[in-house]
């Protein structure tokens, strides 16, 4: 297993997020920005699960813990924990650490870090697949309690998160709750990748980006695009998930190129080369990370107004209803002919990402584990 060599100054941290190495999303993205590379920004011993395969290439600094039996409810459940909390104390020194950085309010990671180093003082970070799977899995919502009650601090991106946090658990302490939010590499913010001029345009250039999950709304994005004219719409997102939702694409009568699953340099040119990002998230975002990196890059976003999505993005994106089919292409219009508007909304946007360098949330976070420390 590798090590980060010479991490920065501050308490050093243990953190586990419990999926294979070279998952989609949002929060692996984070998670490996905040805790990994030559120089992490968070002093961390950082743990993934090995893939089932071929080991892609890692990150510096980003250890694999070979287990098995990852699972949501039932006696599997305990002894997927359980397995994960011993092959934690046979890599983890307790001597090497100062912290815990909970990665989820729920899932097996947090109670195996939890039950693994029972004296640390623990931030739980509240990522927003978590509340959505302890609405859905009596187990996890359990450990979603038991962690909100284990956790010295809770740290939520957006106002909404907290919001459901307590929603779910009631008994939460709130003077435990942090708003500390989410952030965007720096260098995308200092040197964003060139956008050609923009052009006049016959069509407009959709592009979505991410999980095609059911609470990401890409559903509702082909069905409500069915009749609208005069766009094209480009899809990165994990091959698996698009090869799933052909089918749909095909009886809708929707043509989409398929990029890919993207790496961020990859992703961060395909905004350059879009006029929209397209945000159909049909239940909450924790923060929508994307919109903020399509912004940095010139990009406006067209979002549905779904808490989190909301308090990040505001008035510097467009919001519509990806459900309404009538609304969605009325402001798709609006977009593509209303003269100044996507200029206008692209300044918004830079405006609006530059306020979350990712420095800054690790600044937060190492000075919220000062405090606890």
């Amino acid at each position: 297993m590798s090590r980060p060599a010479s991490p920065p100054s501050g308490p050093r941290a243990a953190t586990f997020l419990d999926l294979p190495v070279g998952s989609p999303g949002g929060s692996v993205e984070l998670f490996l920005d905040l805790y990994t590379g030559e120089k992490p920004l968070i002093p961390a011993r950082a743990f993934m699960l090995a893939p089932a395969g071929v080991r892609p290439r890692l990150p510096a600094g980003l250890e694999l813990l070979s287990v098995t039996g990852k699972c949501l409810e039932g006696p599997a459940f305990s002894r997927y924990v359980a397995t994960l909390r011993t092959s934690l104390t046979a890599v983890l020194d307790a001597a090497q650490i100062s912290v815990l950085h909970l990665q989820h309010l729920a899932f097996g990671a947090t109670p195996a870090l939890i039950r693994a180093f029972p004296v640390h003082p623990r931030i739980a970070l509240v990522h927003g697949t978590d509340l959505l799977f302890a609405e859905a899995h009596r187990d996890q919502l359990q450990i979603l309690r038991e962690t909100a009650r284990a956790a010295d601090a809770i740290v939520v991106p957006t106002g909404a998160m907290a919001d459901h946090l307590i929603k779910l658990a009631p008994q939460t302490d709130r003077r435990k709750i942090n708003h500390i939010p989410w952030g965007i590499p720096d260098r995308l913010l200092t040197a964003p990748p060139a956008r050609p001029p923009l052009a006049l345009m016959s069509h407009l250039r959709l592009l979505y980006a991410g999980r095609l999950t059911a609470e990401k709304g890409a559903e509702a994005l082909v069905k409500s695009l069915a009749p609208v004219q005069g766009i094209e719409l480009s899809i990165a997102a994990p091959r698996a998930q698009f090869h799933a939702l052909k089918p749909l694409l095909q009886r809708a009568g929707v043509r989409a190129r398929y990029l890919g699953w993207l790496r961020r340099p990859q992703l961060w040119k395909a905004f350059t080369e879009h006029d929209v990002l397209v945000m159909p998230s049909t239940t909450l975002e924790a923060m929508g990370l994307v919109a903020l990196e399509a912004q940095a890059c010139g990009l406006p976003v067209l979002y549905q107004p779904v808490p989190g999505l909301s308090e990040a993005l505001a008035a510097s994106a467009v919001a519509t209803d990806f459900t309404h089919s009538a609304a969605l292409a009325r402001d798709l219009d609006r977009l593509r002919t209303a003269p100044g508007l996507l200029p206008a909304l692209r300044q918004a946007g830079y405006a609006n990402a530059a306020r979350y360098p990712l420095s800054a949330t690790a600044e937060a976070l190492v000075d919220l584990g000062h405090q606890l420390t």
